[in-house]
């Protein structure tokens, strides 16, 4: 089973709500996954405007 990703800021929920930006918009259908260990010395990212640390996913549809 695919775990659930947040439309809109990419990073994968397992609750009913994204931690982060406090949305209920879910997807299954995603590709890629990118791990962010340190958000603050990331460039990755900085470059992709991402503030915390967690799994997210580099693609949702």
């Amino acid at each position: 089973m695919k775990k659930k990703v947040c439309k809109s800021c990419k990073l994968f929920v397992e609750g009913n709500e994204c931690p982060v930006c406090r949305t209920a918009q879910f997807s299954n259908n995603w590709k890629g996954r990118l791990l962010i260990l340190d958000a603050s010395l990331s460039l990755v990212a900085k470059n992709i405007g991402i503030s915390a640390k967690g799994e997210y996913a580099i693609k949702v549809a």
